[in-house]
């Protein structure tokens, strides 16, 4: 047998791998997402989520990009997504086409309509967002010290925040406490818990009853509650961005160890403002909860949280905050305003 006969064999295995591997990437190229933006740029990738404004795209160049709605001029995608719209409509199994900055939907007769593409509001939404079933998230962290020479000292913050969200309704725990000791003496001892139960109307707002309760022995408090329903609303949602506050009445009851203890009724209110300006999924964010004795006007109660977070590996989370509760009744003896400042270090789900 020739040398150049025996060849032919591996020649043609060599071609039909070749012939393999350029139609697998011909495959691959053909199945990704065009965008066309309004400075005239062309991006490739593969689209994975549109919300809050904008569209998440994987890219072989630049990894996963965000690239905002309102600088889409064009998108052309042969991949089938599941569309949902602002009025909450689900197109199901159309690719996402963008024309002139419009959303390009087909209807069930098979002709073209085109909508604003502001009215776009979720690709690939979750199934808590199309009403199945609700959605768990949630941060629990801690903050330790421990110090040993001439004095020993040990300080622990915890702090729990989850929630439960469907396309309706959403639930809410917050379990936050100090507890320290030096020398072997206890000299903080405090926690507080909130519950909270929101519904969704039509648009931003909401209303939702709340449970609180605090308890600080080294503030003569043994027991501090309120429960009452109040009115929300959620001003701004974009992640740059966020802003929800809520307002309401409640009924406040107050015992305390060795002070008369007294209830009342109550004006209470929250905010919560966050933003994830400086980038890397790290957030800036600014809480407060107030509550207002209507029975004694000079009488409040204002806690204050700074914070900021960014994420580690594996879902761990650092954060430093600083907290600030200001009581304007405090009983004799106890400062009005304590100021705590933590480093944390936790896990977000």
């Amino acid at each position: 047998m020739s040398r150049s006969f025996a060849l032919k064999p591996l020649l043609l295995g060599l071609a039909l791998i070749l012939f393999g591997i350029t139609s697998l990437q011909a495959e691959e190229a053909g199945s990704q997402d065009e965008i066309m933006l309004d400075n005239g740029s062309r991006i490739v990738g593969t689209i994975t989520e549109a919300r809050d404004g904008a569209l998440t795209v994987e890219t072989d160049f630049a990894g996963t990009l965000s690239i905002g709605l309102d600088k889409v001029v064009s998108v052309n995608s042969s991949n089938s997504s599941v569309i949902q719209l602002a009025d909450k409509t689900v197109v199901r199994d159309q690719p996402l086409q963008v024309s002139e900055q419009q959303l390009v939907l087909t209807d069930d007769s098979g002709a073209l309509q085109t909508l604003a593409l502001d009215d776009l509001l979720v690709i690939n939404p979750e199934p808590w967002e199309l009403g199945e079933g609700y959605k768990w998230s949630g941060l629990i962290n801690f903050a330790f010290s421990v110090e040993r020479g001439n004095s020993d000292t040990d300080e622990l913050d915890y702090k729990l925040d989850t929630t439960w969200r469907s396309d309706d309704d959403r639930y809410t725990l917050k379990l936050t406490g100090e507890l320290d000791e030096t020398n072997d003496v206890k000299n903080a001892d405090n926690w507080s818990i909130i519950g909270k139960y929101d519904r969704f109307l039509d648009g931003p707002n909401y209303w939702g009853a709340q449970l609180y309760a605090e308890q600080d022995e080294f503030a003569d408090l043994d027991l501090r509650y309120f429960i009452g329903p109040y009115a929300g609303r959620e001003f701004f949602t974009d992640p740059v961005f966020a802003l929800s506050a809520e307002a309401g009445i409640s009924y406040v009851n107050e015992d305390f160890i060795t002070a008369p203890d007294q209830e009342y009724p109550g004006a209470n209110w929250s905010f919560h403002l966050s933003s994830n300006y400086l980038g890397g999924a790290s957030a800036m964010y600014i809480g407060q909860l107030g509550v207002w004795n209507l029975d004694e006007t000079s009488d409040f109660i204002v806690n204050t949280t700074f914070g900021l977070s960014f994420p580690l590996l594996w879902g761990l989370e650092a954060a430093a905050e600083i907290l600030l509760e200001y009581d304007a009744g405090a009983v004799q003896g106890v400062e009005k305003l304590d100021e705590t400042y933590a480093l944390r270090l936790g896990y977000r789900w």
